[in-house]
């Protein structure tokens, strides 16, 4: 047996042991039993242990990245409800970024700028504000049409996955104006600005918002978009107003592509040989293969157990900022060896 398999440590090691942790999304509890089974994934703890303290020392010398407030260069806000309904739709479109080995990303030109990945996505959506669409709008959105869509991702290339972000934009549309009046702010007053409500409704009324796999039989929670849509109205309205929630800080990590790759130049993350040999080489890995999920729970076990490291040292955060840290680092990997690739519309 792998000593990376011995997660956490061996009992009379009390390093990791692991911790009562609330889970009301259910999402550690059912990715736990992921990483009791997982064959092609591995966390090392030793190494959560290094980054942690790796974290402490650059805060304590004045090196701790600076972390962004909300970038209103490329999102839309006007600081009302239209703002809230446009963000619902910037999580709808939120994944799937990646291009094909050896072939250039999709791209957009924005205010004397070239954009790719997230940032393109999001100041496409602004661009299309300003030219007049009315992306906040349910009723524009339930029937908006693919020449419309083209229209509003048009750049060098074409948007991954694009015929299943027209899907998610129509989406949107239906739901709002079926069950909130055209409003997601009544989604919030419904889940009575609680964060964890507000994820539970997300998986309930949108089904591009259920990124539940199934594991050997077992559901599996992930939710990325769900809980990445609250913390970016969150963000978008600065915690007031409409971003103002209880129980934020009971979110996971948002699991995605990025940071199962920071954590493994970490050495935090570890893979199976043939695995590794895929990541490294950019070959498909198949959404839903047991692959896919263990590289995506054992991110979120990692992670939480990056967490509590660093609160036993008495450097509390929560999973968002450190979600938030490893994305940022995730955003310099040039050097990095590659990302997973999986075609999907979760993350």
């Amino acid at each position: 047996m792998s000593e990376l398999t011995r997660w956490p440590a061996e009992e009379g090691d009390g390093s990791y042991t692991i911790q009562q942790t609330t889970d009301p999304l259910g999402i550690l509890t059912s990715t736990r039993a992921v990483i009791d089974l997982a064959k092609n994934v591995w966390i090392n703890t030793e190494h959560i242990e290094q980054l942690s303290k790796r974290w402490i020392q650059e805060d304590a010398q004045g090196q701790k990245p600076a972390m962004p407030l909300w970038d209103e260069r490329y999102h839309f806000s006007d600081g009302t409800g239209r703002t809230v309904n446009w963000l619902l739709l910037l999580d709808a479109l939120n994944f799937c970024f990646w291009a094909e080995k050896d072939q250039p990303r999709w791209a957009i030109e924005y205010q004397k700028q070239t954009l790719n990945g997230y940032w393109a996505e999001a100041a496409a959506l602004k661009r299309a504000v300003e030219e007049g669409l009315p992306l906040w709008d349910a009723e524009y959105l339930r029937t908006i049409s693919e020449e419309t869509m083209a229209h509003i991702f048009r750049g060098s290339g074409t948007i991954p996955l694009f015929e299943q972000r027209v899907q998610n934009a129509r989406e949107v549309g239906h739901v709002l104006l079926d069950r909130y009046a055209g409003q997601f702010t009544n989604a919030i007053e419904q889940a009575k600005r609680n964060a964890i409500n507000l994820v539970l409704l997300l998986e309930r009324d949108f089904p591009s918002f259920r990124d539940v796999a199934v594991y050997r039989g077992q559901p599996v929670r992930f939710l990325k978009r769900a809980q990445i849509t609250v913390a970016d109205i969150n963000g978008s309205f600065h915690g007031q107003g409409w971003g103002n929630f209880t129980k934020q800080d009971q979110l996971t990590i948002f699991a995605d592509y990025k940071l199962p790759q920071v954590l493994r130049e970490y050495n935090v993350l570890e893979y199976e040989v043939h695995l590794a040999q895929k990541v490294d080489n950019k070959e498909l890995i198949q959404a839903g293969s047991e692959e896919e999920i263990e590289i995506r729970a054992c991110t979120i076990w990692a992670c939480e157990l990056l967490r509590q490291s660093l609160q036993r040292q008495g450097h509390a955060m929560t999973a968002a900022e450190i979600d938030m840290r490893l994305w940022l680092l995730g955003q310099r990997s040039e050097e990095m060896r590659p990302y997973h690739r999986t075609r999907t519309m979760y993350y």
